[in-house]
């Protein structure tokens, strides 16, 4: 499990590929965020995880080894629970938490991010308009 790649994974490259090509600047190893998101976007506080459908329990492609049954479901819903919890605490610091599948297509995800991005960009020129002092 150590030797599993935890960045610059194959889903992971063809997401950040697709939105750079976009336009949409990002980004990665960023330190200080729960989880160790991916892709982030700090003016937009949007935080996106690319997620493995074997370890985090994907609702389509989830499969638990028939060896070591019983271990295998608690790690997996450990995982699970760990990604809840992180959200959790990305929420409570102001920013939104998204998951893209392994399995997505890159595009079909990267319109997603780009849609939450627009989202919060729009949310955050708003919010700064209504604090900023009229002369």
């Amino acid at each position: 499990m150590q030797r599993m790649p935890r960045r610059d994974t194959g889903p992971e490259l063809a997401l950040r590929r697709e939105l750079h090509a976009r336009g949409l600047r990002y980004r990665i190893g960023v330190r200080g965020l729960p989880g160790r998101p991916d892709i982030v976007f700090t003016a937009a506080r949007l935080a996106i995880f690319v997620d493995g459908c074997f370890w985090h329990s994907c609702p389509e492609h989830a499969v638990v080894p028939r060896n070591n049954r019983g271990w295998w479901s608690e790690k997996l819903a450990t995982n699970v629970a760990r990604d809840r919890r992180k959200d959790a605490a990305l929420l409570e610091i102001g920013w939104t938490p998204l998951h893209v599948w392994e399995h997505d297509v890159p595009g079909v995800a990267a319109d997603a991010v780009e849609q939450a991005w627009e989202a919060r960009r729009t949310a955050g020129q708003a919010r700064r308009r209504r604090n900023t002092p009229s002369l």
